[in-house]
C-alpha cells in the first residue's frame, strides 16, 4: 500500500461534472484530488452539442480543455485510477483505489455517471452514440428531416414519438415485440403519420457506426439514418448504494438542490443524478456540488 494522502475533497470521476466540481473547489483554495478511471459514457460520441462556446466540439477535446484549466489551480490533482472502496463518515472518509492508494477525505463528490444496458441487437453497440442515439436535444438537429426510428415501447413510445416528431416527420416506432402502447395513443401516432412496427429487431446495418437500415426478424428492412433508443441503465459505481445513498425509482441518485445525497458529506453530480444527459447539465451540476462542498466545509469550521 502507498502512503496515505489527505484532501478536503475527493472527486470520483473526472469527466465534465467532476472537472467542474474540481474547478469550483480549486478556486476556493481547497485541496482536491480527482480520481478518474478514463471510462466516459460518451467515449464513442463524435460531437457534443448544446454547450455554449463548445457546440460541435468532440467530447474528448472538451474534457482535455477542462483538465488543463482545472490543473492550473495548484491545490487540485488528477490521477488515473479507480476508487474501489469507501468507508468512514462525514469529515473522515477513507478511500482505497485499484492501485493501492489509501486516501483520506473530508467530503466526496461522486461524478461517476451511469452505464447504459445495450440491447442484444447486432450492430447496436457499434452505432451507440453515433447514429443510435438517446436525446434529440443532443443529436436531433443533425438528423432533422431524415428517416428516423425509435426503439421503445409503452407510454414512453408515445411521449418520445411526439417529442422527436418536432425534428422529423419521417418517424417509425419499433416496439421490438408486442406493443404495449394504449390503443388511443396508437391512433394519435397514426394521425401524425408515425407507424408502429411490432416485429423484433434483428440487426443494424451500418458503416462505421452510421446506420443504413434496420433489419427485422422476419427479414424485412427499413432504411434509417438514426435510431433513438430509451435504454435501461445502472449506476457506473456501486459504491453509492453500498454507502447507503438513496436511489430514486428511476435509478438515479437522490440529491437535493445542492447535489447532496442522503448520506452526510457525500455529493453526486452529473448523469448519475439527473435525467438530462448533456455536457452542459453535467458542468452545471458539478459547479454546484463544488461550491456547496466548500460552503459546507466553511459552516463546519474548516
Amino acid at each position: 500500500m502507498q502512503q496515505q494522502s489527505s484532501f478536503d475533497a475527493v472527486i470520483v470521476g473526472g469527466s465534465y461534472a467532476g472537472l467542474a466540481a474540481g474547478m469550483a473547489l480549486g478556486r476556493s483554495i481547497r485541496r482536491v484530488l480527482i480520481v478518474d478511471s478514463g471510462k466516459p459514457c460518451n467515449a464513442q460520441t463524435p460531437h457534443s452539442h448544446n454547450f455554449l462556446t463548445q457546440d460541435g466540439n468532440t467530447p474528448a477535446a472538451i474534457a482535455a480543455i477542462g483538465r488543463e484549466q482545472v490543473l492550473a489551480y495548484p491545490t487540485v490533482q488528477i490521477v488515473h485510477d479507480e476508487v474501489i472502496d469507501v468507508s468512514g463518515e462525514n469529515l473522515s472518509f477513507q478511500l482505497k483505489t485499484a492501485t493501492g492508494k489509501q486516501i483520506a477525505a473530508r467530503k466526496i463528490v461522486f461524478a461517476t455517471g451511469i452505464k447504459d444496458q445495450l440491447p442484444a441487437i447486432d450492430g447496436f453497440s457499434a452505432c451507440w452514440g453515433i447514429s443510435a442515439i438517446h436525446c434529440p436535444y443532443c443529436h436531433g438537429y443533425e438528423y432533422r428531416n431524415l428517416s428516423t426510428g425509435l426503439l421503445v415501447n409503452g407510454e414512453m413510445a408515445f411521449e418520445k414519438s411526439r417529442l422527436i416528431h418536432n425534428w422529423t416527420k419521417q418517424l417509425t416506432v419499433f416496439t421490438n415485440g408486442e406493443p404495449t402502447i394504449a390503443d388511443d395513443q396508437v391512433r394519435q401516432l397514426t394521425a401524425l403519420g408515425i407507424a408502429v412496427v411490432p416485429t423484433p429487431v434483428q440487426r443494424l446495418v451500418h458503416t462505421s457506426g452510421h446506420i443504413e437500415h434496420i433489419v427485422l426478424a422476419d427479414g424485412s428492412s427499413y432504411a434509417l439514418k438514426a435510431l433513438y433508443a430509451a435504454l435501461p441503465f445502472v449506476q457506473h459505481s456501486t459504491l453509492l448504494e453500498q454507502l447507503g445513498c438513496e436511489l430514486l425509482d428511476s435509478g438515479h441518485v437522490k440529491v437535493d438542490g445542492f447535489q447532496r445525497t442522503t448520506v452526510p458529506g457525500i455529493y453526486a453530480a452529473g448523469d448519475n443524478a439527473v435525467k438530462m444527459r448533456s455536457v452542459a447539465s453535467a458542468v452545471a451540476a458539478g459547479t454546484t456540488a463544488g461550491a456547496f462542498v466548500n460552503h459546507e466545509l466553511i459552516t463546519e469550521g474548516l
